[in-house]
């Protein structure tokens, strides 16, 4: 549909562009040129520019009308073993990405990974303001609305990392609310699954030693880490409202920020806004404070990215270098 529309616009853009500039070369004023003769309406040119864009329209109209009920909610296929189907929740903060996939109990942040040629079925929440959920090259927008569940789903049918970003304004970091969808075999999706359903590893050097216990003192009221603050991971949509039943927020289960259980394995950091550039970040770099984004965030997450809820910490330099040995450290 998206080709066949673009195509026919194109089309239309040479015509009239095309007349346009013939148009003005050819019939531009000239020295001693007299008036031109003054027309006073042609019936046939003008059923001609209205009945042709008419028609042009109802055929762009059919296909979009069309693609929308072939991508609507009540169609979205049922699984078969050659195209499953995996369930996520996302939910948009401010301004970050949480992804909790209920039927394996496993929750992330700033990127979705998912089979190709799997049904991939998004719950789609906000707890805030109004978000909109838009992964360009692979389906299109829908909003997040407080108070409301909107549903889509969508099939990647080639490997690879796809931009994803939030299309309603949201508050001031609303052009940093990006993400990333990273669609893999199904092989890899099955191992990378099996990986984050396991709780973080305890490390085992004294640098990362010293970064898991100065998480646990200044960073867990905020994030959770399985094995350390937390015993699982939660999703937060359902358990940490105030629905009846519901853990209320401030609780070790309802952090406000990601869950960071294997963090080092993440491709982006900061809610989007920084990659994670784990090659950078080894404590033997003597640039590190300088060179690693995640020690950038930790030294300065207002300079970084203005208006989040990062708490804004005094964190030495020694600090920083041990929290980025741990959390780099939780593959």
């Amino acid at each position: 549909m998206f080709w066949i529309i673009l195509w026919i616009s194109v089309v239309i853009f040479i015509l009239v562009e095309g007349i346009l500039i013939f148009s003005i070369a050819r019939y531009r004023e000239r020295p001693g040129m007299p008036n031109p003769f003054q027309r006073h309406g042609n019936m046939t040119l003008e059923l001609i520019w209205t009945v042709i864009p008419t028609l042009v329209l109802f055929v762009i109209l059919f296909f979009t009308i069309r693609g929308l009920l072939q991508v609507a909610p009540e169609n979205e296929p049922a699984p078969t073993a050659a195209q499953p189907r995996i369930e996520v929740t996302a939910i948009g903060h401010q301004w970050w990405w949480e992804f909790h996939y209920p039927n394996y109990n496993v929750t992330t942040a700033d990127t979705l990974e998912v089979p190709v040629n799997a049904t991939i079925h998004v719950n789609l929440f906000s707890n805030n303001v109004i978000h909109s959920f838009w992964v360009p090259a692979l389906t299109g927008k829908t909003d997040l609305v407080p108070g409301h569940e909107n549903k889509k789903w969508f099939v990647a049918e080639k490997e690879g990392t796809y931009l994803g970003i939030c299309a309603e304004y949201c508050g001031t970091q609303h052009a940093n609310m990006r993400f990333n969808v990273k669609v893999v075999s199904s092989d890899a999706f099955k191992s990378w699954m099996s990986t984050q359903q396991q709780a973080a590893v305890s490390p085992t050097d004294s640098l990362a030693q010293k970064g898991q216990e100065l998480f646990k003192n200044q960073c867990a009221s905020c994030h959770g880490i399985v094995g350390v603050n937390v015993k699982q991971y939660y999703d937060t949509q359902k358990e940490c409202t105030d629905a009846p039943g519901g853990k209320a927020n401030g609780t070790p289960e309802c952090q406000l920020g990601p869950n960071l259980t294997h963090f080092g394995s993440r491709s982006l950091i900061a809610g989007g806004v920084l990659d994670n550039n784990a090659d950078k970040c080894n404590p033997n770099n003597p640039n590190l404070l300088q060179e690693c984004n995640l020690a950038k965030w930790l030294k300065d997450p207002q300079g970084v990215k203005p208006g989040n809820d990062m708490a804004i910490g005094e964190l030495t330099n020694d600090q920083i270098q041990q929290l980025v040995a741990y959390l780099e450290g939780l593959k």
